[in-house]
């Protein structure tokens, strides 16, 4: 008689799913799961008809003028466009190819959606080159896609944000390759190219990394290779704009506030919540030897840097807080923790949670945007507008709307006065409207209670339409206003013609 096998139940799903969630997750798991973070990295776009960044129609303008001046003889008469190579220029370089395969402003929109995935894909690979796997550290890091930086409209920063975080991984990949140094000459002046704040990112991080691992004159001489664009800076990169810097007035005071804005989104509580979370898991990581050094020395520079630098250099502005928020995504990618699969599935709780944020605030404001351009179809073509957003100083949020009369420069050729149009400084200048026809002129910070007074609004005297943009209406219309058209948040007005104007 032969024996029956003993009966060996099968242990219980519920303890197969708790073993299973206990384990680490695989590094193929858990680059799929970084692949997927940073495909929704997108959704903003996605949902939006028109990217609710604040300088992005201010962009599409000058697209538009360095695009089609040469074949328009209104562009050739309102604008003047040199170009310049200089550390500023990753967008403008990326939609030339664009524009030639799709409308203008679907060229700015791929670009505008290409920069959360860049930078997704930027955090995965650097943090692949270092561990070969995706941590909880790199999902963290993920917070900081959508950053002050990007909601403001910084393209070629973004761009060379990205761009910054590939080259530190290839870095990484290439230790001990004697070709590295000469392959890392030209990605360092891509980097440079698309904006010099990426590039100076890219350099700290790289001599962190060295220093970690040399501790002498070593870690000085290594990133050498990366350092070719200090020529072009020292010769001016032709314009003498570059060379001027600013630190503004009450440094600390704008210092501590860029701080306390390094993840300002939508909800005031929520993103000083964020924040302190992130300062508190750093500061309990480094407590507990948790920080990766290899990249711990790169958080302490980049964030030192955000003080240390002025806040207006190479013609930009908010150069030292954009390193504010740069040296915090650092610092999650240097969390060295390692973290079950349930630990993984929970960490981009921050991200997925402002993320929804962001997406719900987009597709919300790109209908209201979508409502105010209705008033470019009653321009004609080559017309001279002067407009003025009204930004309430209580708000938290950014204001979407700053720049909006960009687009009648992209869709009617029109002359604007919101375009960054410094004289030696930006690529675009302006041929009429005085000296107050551009960037900041065009918007008014408006505090509660403050009349706002719009009879002596400069560029009134240079147009001949008039675009009010903003929550409450104005006491006063420039002189000689005749209101065409208005409803909640928007009046439009032709000018009468003054003596002397433009």
């Amino acid at each position: 008689m032969t024996a029956e096998p003993p009966f060996e139940p099968s242990p219980p799903r519920g303890a197969e799913l708790r073993t299973w969630l206990r384990a680490e997750p695989t590094p193929r798991e858990s680059l799929v799961f970084g692949l997927i973070l940073a495909l929704l990295a997108t959704l903003p776009v996605l949902v939006a008809t028109y990217p609710q960044m604040v300088d992005y129609p201010a962009h599409l303008a000058r697209f538009h003028v360095m695009l089609k001046r040469d074949g328009s003889a209104v562009l050739q008469q309102y604008y003047g466009f040199k170009w310049r190579w200089m550390g500023n220029l990753g967008a403008d370089l990326l939609v030339q190819p664009l524009a030639r395969v799709v409308p203008l402003e679907m060229a700015g929109r791929i670009i505008a959606g290409l920069i959360p995935l860049l930078t997704g894909l930027g955090i995965l690979a650097a943090e692949w080159a270092l561990r070969r796997r995706i941590g909880v550290g790199a999902v963290l890091a993920f917070a900081f896609i959508w950053s002050p930086a990007l909601l403001l409209g910084f393209l070629n920063f973004g761009l060379s944000l990205a761009a910054a975080l590939f080259v530190f991984a290839l870095w990484v990949l290439l230790e001990g390759r004697r070709w590295r140094a000469a392959l890392m000459v030209p990605l360092g002046f891509v980097v440079w190219l698309c904006h010099v704040s990426g590039w100076g990112a890219l350099g700290l991080m790289v001599f962190g990394y060295e220093w970690n691992r040399h501790r002498s004159w070593k870690a000085f001489l290594t990133p050498l290779p990366l350092a070719l664009p200090i020529l072009a800076l020292i010769f001016g990169a032709g314009t003498k704009g570059l060379a001027s810097y600013g630190y503004g007035e009450a440094v600390s005071v704008y210092k501590w506030a860029i701080w306390r804005q390094a993840m300002r989104d939508s909800v005031q509580w929520l993103d000083y919540a964020s924040l302190v979370f992130v300062l508190a898991l750093l500061a309990a990581s480094a407590v507990l030897r948790r920080i990766d050094p290899r990249l711990g020395w790169a958080t302490a520079l980049v964030l030192l840097s955000s003080l240390a630098l002025p806040r207006h250099i190479f013609a930009g502005d908010l150069v030292d807080a954009r390193m504010v928020s740069t040296g915090l995504m650092t610092g999650c990618l240097a969390l060295a923790w390692r973290a079950p699969r349930w630990v993984m599935i929970l960490a981009p709780a921050l991200f997925l949670g402002r993320l929804a944020l962001t997406t719900d605030n987009w597709h919300r404001d790109s209908a209201e945007t979508a409502h105010l351009l209705e008033t470019i179809d009653r321009l004609p073509q080559g017309a001279r507008l002067a407009t003025i957003v009204i930004t309430e100083r209580k708000d938290w949020p950014f204001n979407p709307q700053e720049h909006i009369c960009g687009y009648a420069l992209v869709r009617r050729d029109a002359l604007v006065n919101c375009n960054f149009a410094l004289p030696m400084v930006h690529m675009i200048t302006i041929n009429q409207g005085g000296r107050f026809f551009r960037d900041p002129y065009h918007r008014l910070n408006h505090k509660p209670n403050a009349p706002i007074d719009l009879s002596g609004y400069d560029p009134a005297k240079h147009a001949d339409w008039f675009w009010y943009v903003g929550r409450n209406r104005p006491d006063r219309l420039p002189r000689g206003a005749r209101v065409i058209e208005a409803d909640r948040h928007t009046l439009f007005a032709r000018l009468a013609k003054r003596p002397g104007g433009s």
